[in-house]
């Protein structure tokens, strides 16, 4: 008797087999060893899910990503057609992972953690493009576009540009800031936050920075709070604001997000006396950027 063929797969699944031979992150790229972030709380579990040249430290309870890691061959970048094909990943079940229906019909983009074009590079460029598009690399923000989202956006490109070694190489960690107090929708919490923190080599030392991009509505603490359990009773999407980009100590990020980020804070560029009073450095341009060790 014939075997009958497979049904065809749908567009947003794909067979578990098609991810076996992903490597991921490679966390001694720069040289020296960047292992991928943890929770330092041994109740919050994750699932590392490896993809091409990044890998995601997922939450299955929040049905988002704690943190990303990629990595940035500058000299090798590939240009590859973007193609918005999103899908599951097949190593998690569906429930766990953040689908279209969250971001159907309403003013929320599936913003990619780990930025399409950054892991775009060598052999296997059309794979790492193919790759970014799974939910477990996505996570709600506003679709608006302003300077805030625009530096945020090529953060890695000016990073890049300025990396003092020829090669041209970055590591970069992505996540949202996963708070209790994130407002709810459609089955998940929205993130009103995200981090980054970039490492590369300057001087033969590893060096890190590290940014926040706000998209908290730009209101009062008690009138935000009010504003969104009003949108939250009546199923609505969060009244998020303008993104706010700011460069921020790396230590702040472990500290808000509660993940062990290794080396990365003792490698900090920010110097000390940036790190006093503010603290958090808004950025209105790439110049306000401390990049160089004082």
């Amino acid at each position: 008797m014939a075997t009958p063929p497979d049904p065809p797969q749908n567009a947003e699944t794909a067979s578990p087999a098609s991810l076996v031979d992903r490597e991921g992150y490679n966390e001694r790229f720069l040289g020296p060893s960047l292992p991928l972030p943890r929770p330092t709380g041994p109740d919050t579990a994750t699932t590392v899910l490896p993809y091409t040249n990044f890998s995601v430290v997922f939450r299955p309870d929040r049905r988002l990503a704690a943190a990303t890691a990629v990595t940035i061959d500058g000299a090798h970048l590939v240009d590859v057609p973007r193609e918005d094909e999103w899908r599951f990943d097949p190593r998690l079940p569906e429930t766990q992972q953040a689908g279209h229906p969250v971001y159907q019909d309403n003013p929320l983009d599936k913003g990619h953690l780990v930025r399409r074009l950054d892991p775009v590079w060598g052999p296997e460029a059309s794979m790492a493009n193919d790759d970014t598009f799974h939910y477990t690399n996505a996570a709600p923000q506003m679709n608006v576009f302003n300077q805030g989202k625009k530096l945020w956006q090529g953060l890695e490109n000016f990073l890049l540009d300025h990396a003092e070694e020829f090669d041209r190489k970055l590591t970069v960690f992505t996540g949202p800031v996963l708070e209790d107090s994130d407002p709810p929708y459609r089955g998940i919490q929205v993130p009103l936050r995200f981090w980054k923190v970039a490492a590369f080599m300057q001087d033969g030392e590893l060096a890190s920075t590290a940014y926040v991009l706000d998209q908290s509505p730009d209101l009062r603490r008690d009138a935000a709070a009010r504003v969104m359990a009003e949108a939250a009773r009546a199923g609505d999407p969060p009244p998020l604001g303008a993104f706010r980009t700011f460069q921020v100590p790396v230590s702040d990020i472990a500290r808000l997000t509660a993940l062990d980020l290794g080396p990365l804070p003792a490698a900090d560029r920010l110097t000390a006396g940036r790190r006093a009073a503010p603290r958090w450095t808004r950025l209105e341009s790439y110049d306000d950027i401390t990049v160089h060790a004082a």
